[in-house]
């Protein structure tokens, strides 16, 4: 399974103030853990400094944290506007950094929230042998594994996981909606992904082994980037590995093909919280968000930020409006 620490490397959306590298994440972090009256490197404005929200007892108040990629920042301001809706203290800590930086932030407590995919979340930090595939076995795994001092809290039922996507007019033309409908034509398609595609266990090793497909070739590209986007829409490749919250899913007019049988694992959003941070009333209202934040509300929302330019918090509001949770 690849590394989602570095996923959705798209062009940052504006209007966010970012910390690019892990050393200023650090740096970040260890501001946050020492003064209170750090400033907040987020947009919202909200953020409280008038107390330590690190304090065991201050359950009223937490840090809200995310990944250095568009979408967690975005799933981060949610998290952060429903917060300080219900009057919970929030201070951002946005853009830190890979995994390998956060997530022992949120072990520790210096962290309090951060929104992360449960299947990336297992294999890369909890339990790198781990065979789980659907979204419950994979959160089955982290609820035995994780430390003592963290919890995940519901997955939403968005993912933002490796799918494989065609063009509206192959899927339409040859009746496709499932990868299982790949079986009379495989043998006629070339298929693209990054290098490593070609020899992963989910990636065309699964395929034939899963699903029975073997492919006219394979095309190695780039990670559902500009270069697998291209080759898709003119036809170099019929099929290709393809994130299913890449905004140009909707611009281009490609299709994401179903995965019945778990070839790829679960990357449900899911948040990752300190347990001594947070109360009933911040699990309700983050379960009460992930309960409403589809794939398909993921992707219409990545394509307002990335390819409209929106900002983050006019995005985050929108979203929380439109389901009646602001």
């Amino acid at each position: 399974m690849r590394n989602n620490s570095s996923r959705r490397a798209a062009a940052p959306a504006p209007k966010r103030i970012t910390i690019r590298t892990a050393a200023a994440g650090v740096a970040a972090l260890a501001c946050l853990t020492t003064a209170a009256a750090c400033s907040s490197s987020g947009s919202s404005g909200k953020s409280s400094s008038s107390s330590n929200p690190l304090a065991p007892s201050s359950t009223g108040s937490v840090v809200v944290g995310s990944a250095n990629f568009p979408e967690d920042e975005l799933l981060a301001q949610i998290y952060a506007d429903a917060l300080q809706g219900k009057g919970i203290k929030v201070t951002d800590q946005f853009n830190i950094g890979a995994r390998e930086v956060y997530y022992p932030e949120v072990v520790k407590g210096a962290i309090t929230i951060i929104p992360d995919y449960n299947g990336a979340l297992l294999t890369t930090s909890v339990d790198t042998t781990s065979t789980a595939v659907s979204t419950a076995q994979v959160n089955a795994a982290l609820t035995a594994k994780l430390p003592s001092s963290v919890e995940i809290l519901n997955s939403a039922p968005a993912q933002d996981k490796d799918s494989i996507t065609v063009t509206q007019a192959t899927a339409t033309k040859d009746h496709l909606t499932s990868i299982s409908d790949l079986a009379p034509y495989a043998k006629d398609f070339v298929i693209g992904g990054p290098s490593e595609f070609q020899t992963r266990a989910d990636g065309i090793v699964g395929l034939k082994k899963l699903y029975g497909l073997t492919f006219k070739s394979f095309s190695p590209l780039d990670e559902s980037g500009p270069i697998t986007l291209s080759a898709l829409q003119n036809g170099k490749v019929q099929a290709a590995d393809v994130f299913t919250t890449t905004p140009q899913i909707i611009t281009d007019h490609f299709v994401s093909l179903a995965d019945p049988k778990n070839l790829f694992a679960a990357q449900n959003v899911t948040p990752l919280v300190y347990k001594k941070g947070v109360n009933s009333t911040i699990v309700s209202t983050l379960n009460a968000v992930d309960a409403v934040l589809t794939t398909d509300a993921l992707l219409q929302m990545d394509k307002a930020l990335v390819i409209d330019h929106a900002s983050y918090t006019s995005v985050a509001s929108g979203f929380l409006s439109q389901e009646g949770l602001k």
